[in-house]
């Protein structure tokens, strides 16, 4: 019987029918299998899911985006739930890696409703409807690319992942870079994302020789290039994800933009990922500051700063981020390659034409489009400015 509720309630979800829906939530809150029910429906759901190429952050992702923050809730529960029942070295890295920034855990003893309940101060209709909604959307998602093992996977060996950046060196670059985000000083700012430009830069380009002399030596040796999935939030997504791209574009990855997904898929070698992902965080930060600084002051009839203005603004905050970045790659590269005796162009193409035919074959059917939008003059303006004197984590020596 409780089988069948969810069945119906799936159904009107599909049907968009809040009344039906309504009914086969309320009948089913009123049984007493309810909780077991729905966490093995939830359980098949999730197994499917991770079948179908998403991963961890993106259902936790997408259920904020589509319902509400206590579906988001719901779902990092459930996917611990689900993901408790896998030996540990069946369980990718980076899936370990995204449960921990999730805070997904099994918090809770005995049932789950009742928990869920008794946290948030919701009635039991409230939390079933919720877990019913979170179920209707998952069995509705699409099938994505896989971009590593999913769960369950037998492994004879974890080995570590090839040339992956070190924990000491992640902390090192995120401090510096939490320190120029923090400064009201530019020149301080600039200071710090230039140094952990040049732990990176170095790390990537030590990555690259170590790849090439293992190529050399044999055929198939050394890493290959990797995908993350890189949230794109609203407000203003179409300037975010044309930063996200030239901060890719920058460090030799790529980068395909889902938009009706929320997020966007950047394919690379894992020390170049790395470091595309750090630096798009501390420039959206950047970014944000220097455009809320620019938003308090007003037009000369007293308005607040359009909608127009901030799309501009990112925009042109975007650009110009663009521009510094491949000034600063091509003189980083001039650099290490005086550096070192040898000229690396060669070998950074290699790599580059790597990543290129992982996009081919991960997305054979894409499509490129126009992006369009809103201009504001000063936003534009105001954007660049911002841009020039935001600090880089870049190639910036």
């Amino acid at each position: 019987m409780s089988d069948e509720l969810i069945d119906a309630a799936m159904d009107a979800l599909a049907r968009e029918d809040q009344a039906a829906f309504d009914s086969a939530a309320a009948f089913l809150a009123d049984r007493d299998d309810a909780d077991r029910v729905l966490m093995e429906a939830a359980t098949r759901a999730i197994s499917g899911v991770w079948r179908n190429g998403w991963q961890p952050a993106d259902v936790v992702r997408i259920a904020a985006r589509r319902l509400s923050d206590r579906h988001e809730r719901v779902a990092a529960d459930l996917i611990a739930w689900e993901l408790r029942a896998y030996a540990r070295a069946t369980v990718d890295e980076r899936w370990r890696d995204q449960l921990a920034g999730l805070a997904a855990t099994v918090w809770w003893k005995g049932g789950y409703l009742a928990a869920r309940r008794a946290r948030d101060g919701a009635g039991r209709l409230v939390t079933v409807s919720c877990v019913l909604e979170l179920l209707g959307l998952l069995t509705g998602l699409p099938r994505l690319e896989l971009l590593g093992p999913p769960p369950g996977v037998a492994r004879r060996t974890v080995p570590a992942r090839p040339h992956a950046v070190s924990e000491r060196t992640l902390t090192r670059v995120r401090g510096l870079l939490a320190k120029a985000e923090s400064t009201p000083y530019e020149a301080e700012a600039r200071t710090f994302t230039s140094a952990a430009q040049s732990l990176m830069a170095k790390y990537s380009i030590d990555a690259a020789m170590l790849d090439a002399a293992a190529l050399e030596a044999r055929p198939g040796g050394g890493a290959a290039p990797e995908g993350v999935r890189v949230g794109i939030d609203a407000p203003y997504e179409q300037p975010k994800a044309v930063l996200l791209d030239l901060v890719a574009e920058a460090n030799r990855c790529r980068v395909i933009w889902s938009r009706e997904l929320g997020f966007a898929t950047v394919l690379g070698f894992p020390a170049d990922l790395s470091w595309v992902e750090m630096l798009f965080t501390s420039l959206l930060v950047q970014a944000q500051t220097a455009l809320e600084n620019s938003g308090t002051k007003k037009h000369g009839a007293g308005r607040s700063r359009s909608k127009a203005f901030r799309q501009s603004f990112l925009s042109a905050f975007a650009s110009r981020i663009g521009e510094r970045l491949a000034e600063a790659t091509a003189a980083a590269v001039a650099q290490e390659s005086a550096g070192r005796g040898a000229d690396l162009v060669p070998v950074l193409a290699a790599r580059e034409q790597e990543v290129e035919q992982a996009v081919e074959r991960m997305f054979p059917n894409l499509v490129s489009h126009r992006t369009r939008t809103s201009w504001d003059r000063e936003g534009w303006a105001a954007g660049r400015t911002a841009a020039d004197q935001a600090g880089l984590g870049t190639r910036d020596r």
